[in-house]
């Protein structure tokens, strides 16, 4: 019976397999024949498309802040990946676990279920985002110990305290790596005169990007078009530059996670204060972004090996071990 843990992320898509680790870690991109909506490539093939299609052909991310905003398009894209770890014609339909924000809805939920199941799952169980990337991080979700768990993803950042298998204090923004990348978009438009797209804001923000001002700054030689004569334009872009760019976000993220403190039970508190604030998901690698919130909180930061596959990795986990983490797993009817 083949079993499979999902992390069907607003950025990436990532599946893990018990025994083998982590088998598909690609773009949640597909790329559509605009004639007849018929797929013509999902993943890395696609993400290269992004900006660069010509009108028969349409590159876009079926997910949008954590949740599904094309149906079909998502049903598509896990049925393309299942083919690829378990083979297109397979005996037995495999056991599907798959990581959600622990904000979203109950129809949202389904809807996750639903493409799962559409796509060619037996079964599908869910579990909670903070809950699955603590699992995959080495954390003892069920000790009665408290541990605040801060998970940075591409559409949703999720801020949680989890002591005996489950979340005690929680909120979930709908703010992450896109949101940011956006706002970089919008700073050069604004300030700087320069349109860029999305996946050159993306590699401004992993090079140089910032929360914090730094002594020592990075600069990247950055292209696009100019806002008033349209034609090709260059310039250089400091990390400096990227920090009052990105303020909002971040500190949509810090109000999360001071709200989530002020709903800690006493008790928990003090064992966060002693635990310190264990960071995950792909944002966390923002420079600087640790630093900050230990500042603004007073609670010491660390951020985890590998953040970006601490919640595929913990799905994992709780697939293979269901019964151990009964109590973690939401199971759908």
């Amino acid at each position: 019976m083949s079993k499979f843990g999902i992390d069907l992320g607003t950025t990436y898509t990532r599946i893990y397999k018990p025994g083998k680790g982590i088998i598909i870690n690609e773009p949640s991109v597909v790329a559509l024949d605009a004639t007849n909506n018929k797929i013509v490539a999902v993943g890395d093939e696609a993400k290269q498309m992004l900006g660069r299609t010509p009108e028969s052909i349409m590159a876009a991310y079926p997910l949008h802040e954590g949740v599904i905003a094309s149906f079909r398009i998502t049903e598509g894209m896990i049925r393309y990946y299942l083919n690829r770890v378990s083979g297109r014609f397979r005996l037995l339909r495999p056991h599907v676990m798959v990581c959600i924000p622990a904000g979203i809805t109950s129809t949202e939920r389904r809807a996750v279920v639903d493409a799962c199941i559409a796509a060619g799952a037996r079964e599908t169980l869910v579990i909670k985002a903070p809950i699955a990337s603590a699992l995959g991080a080495g954390v003892a979700i069920s000790s009665s110990n408290g541990n605040l768990i801060i998970d940075i993803g591409g559409g949703t950042s999720e801020v949680a305290v989890i002591a005996l298998g489950d979340i005690v204090a929680s909120t979930s923004v709908r703010v992450g790596g896109k949101k940011i990348d956006q706002a970089i978009i919008s700073y050069l438009r604004k300030k700087r005169s320069l349109i860029i797209g999305e996946q050159t804001a993306e590699q401004i923000k992993i090079k140089i990007g910032s929360a914090i001002i730094r002594k020592k700054e990075d600069t990247m030689e950055v292209s696009g078009s100019n806002t008033v004569t349209g034609l090709p334009e260059s310039l250089i872009l400091k990390s400096n530059e990227i920090v009052p760019a990105i303020r909002t976000e971040v500190n949509v993220i810090i109000q999360a996670v001071k709200s989530v403190l002020q709903k800690t039970p006493p008790e928990l508190a003090s064992d966060v204060m002693d635990r310190g604030i264990i960071m995950m998901g792909g944002g966390s690698k923002l420079r600087g972004i640790d630093h900050l919130l230990t500042k603004v909180t007073g609670v010491p930061c660390q951020i985890v090996e590998e953040p970006e596959f601490c919640c595929v990795r913990g799905t994992g986990i709780a697939a293979e071990h269901l019964n151990e983490f009964k109590r973690s797993i939401l199971w759908m009817k």
